[in-house]
């Protein structure tokens, strides 16, 4: 076992900050305090550039990267644009327009390609003064409300122990600090199962339209949903979810889709993508863009994802992003609460630094959680269909639409829409009317 060296025999330093973590919320943090002149230290298991999903960005994502000094960074990337989100259902097709929604602000954004996106990021940070780690692994935690500090093992076998004012965990799904403080908790969302890959087609399909993510609900169980994200050149992200054990028997009934190999094979990769090709064939939509798609990388799967803790705050450290609670792939938020935490959590750091008592539970923890719940009741509310019988009704009033297309479009946190203050209240309601009028249009003073 390795010698775990302390700062005088490492010949490394106290850091103002350190973040574990270099994704978004990492790197938005790092840059945001390295630029305001702190000593900031991010350590990263992984090596960039390293694929990861999450792909499809929301428009309230705008605002953080821009607070952090990185909207450049993005912009001159040139990557796909985004303006909203279209649903396809046993043929029926319909859409939301991001820039048609109640609440002010960015109504656009990105698709993004998550091994340059993170890597844009992360270099920014590092160009505005960030120390950056990478092929570090933290091996332990020592909390504490004046000096936390954590315990490292680099690739070569070296051990060290770091000493911080202040430590802000952004590990993602590695979620470290919620593993070594014991924080796990329930995440009281069912257990469910991604498949996906990257392909490369040609979208010849004259009504696809490129800016928008396309959810697919498979036509006989609304449990089961296909996400296709299209990036730049004719690549795009396709994935489905859906309980594991309904999955299994949705693809042994499909078969490969026609006209494809079916690919034989007793190895993991080859079972995942004739799994995931039988899939893909059991859309109609999908199937008709997907069909003679090449894929990228293969096909990779993820199981039981969703994750949460019974703090974000504890002494010395708060947790950032999924590294503290993910609820589902399904409306592409977990991009926009990983940054929404950075931006929440600096200026908090900052007074912390500057020697001022924080109220880390009101001032993060809890208002961080309101846009966090309002994303599950949106989440719960997909699952059992009542938000799909709301977003495949037809002739939806305007402003109800604009109501639902804001919190869609990441801004869970603006009380002043109804559909935030109280969501799963007005998603059933307005799901009940929906139903009852069967085709009927429910008027503004009959909703919520």
């Amino acid at each position: 076992m390795a010698e775990t060296k302390d700062l005088e025999t490492a010949g490394v330093h106290d850091h103002d900050v350190i973040v574990i973590g270099a994704g978004p919320s990492g790197a938005t943090a790092a840059a945001r305090l390295a630029a305001e002149g702190h000593d900031v230290l991010v350590i990263e298991r992984a090596h960039f550039p390293r694929f990861s999903i999450g792909e499809s960005l929301l428009p309230q994502c705008m605002q953080h990267l821009e607070e952090a000094g990185l909207l450049e960074t993005v912009l001159a990337a040139d990557y796909q644009p985004k303006n909203g989100a279209a649903f396809t259902r046993g043929g029926v097709e319909t859409a939301i327009d991001f820039r048609e929604k109640f609440t002010p602000g960015w109504g656009t954004t990105f698709q993004v390609e998550r091994a340059d996106f993170d890597q844009r990021l992360i270099d920014a940070a590092r160009q505005k003064g960030a120390e950056v780690m990478f092929g570090a692994q933290v091996t332990a935690f020592h909390a504490d409300s004046q000096r936390p500090a954590v315990e490292l093992r680099t690739e070569d076998g070296e051990s060290h122990r770091l000493g911080a004012r202040f430590v802000l965990d952004a590990s993602g799904y590695g979620r470290v600090l919620a593993r070594l403080e014991g924080l796990e908790r329930d995440p009281r969302q069912d257990s469910r199962c991604a498949l996906f890959t990257h392909v490369q087609t040609a979208f010849s399909a004259p009504d696809h339209d490129r800016e928008k993510i396309l959810i697919g609900v498979h036509a006989d169980d609304p449990g089961i949903w296909y996400w296709l994200i299209p990036f730049r050149d004719g690549r795009a992200s396709v994935g489905v979810v859906g309980d594991a054990a309904r999955l299994d028997a949705l693809a042994a009934d499909a078969g490969p889709m026609a006209g494809e190999e079916d690919r034989q094979g007793d190895d993991d990769s080859a079972r995942l993508e004739q799994r995931w090709r039988a899939l893909i064939a059991t859309e109609p939509r999908f199937r008709e863009l997907l069909q003679g798609a090449d894929l990228l990388r293969p096909v990779a799967e993820l199981r039981g994802y969703s994750a949460d803790v019974t703090r974000l705050t504890g002494p010395g450290y708060a947790l950032l992003g999924n590294a503290g609670e993910f609820l589902d792939p399904v409306f592409s938020s977990g991009v926009t609460i990983a940054l929404r935490s950075a931006s929440l959590a600096v200026p908090l750091v900052e007074r912390t630094l500057d020697g001022t008592e924080v109220d880390w539970a009101n001032e993060f923890e809890t208002p961080l959680r309101e846009g966090i719940d309002t994303f599950r009741a949106f989440v719960d509310a997909w699952y059992d269909a009542s938000l799909q019988t709301i977003i495949f009704h037809e002739d939806a009033p305007a402003e109800l639409k604009a109501r639902i297309s804001a919190v869609l479009a990441g801004y869970a946190w603006d009380r002043s829409n109804p559909f935030v203050k109280a969501p799963r209240k007005h998603l059933d309601t307005l799901a009940a009317l929906c139903r009852l009028r069967a085709g009927a249009t429910p008027t503004i003073e009959e909703a919520p």
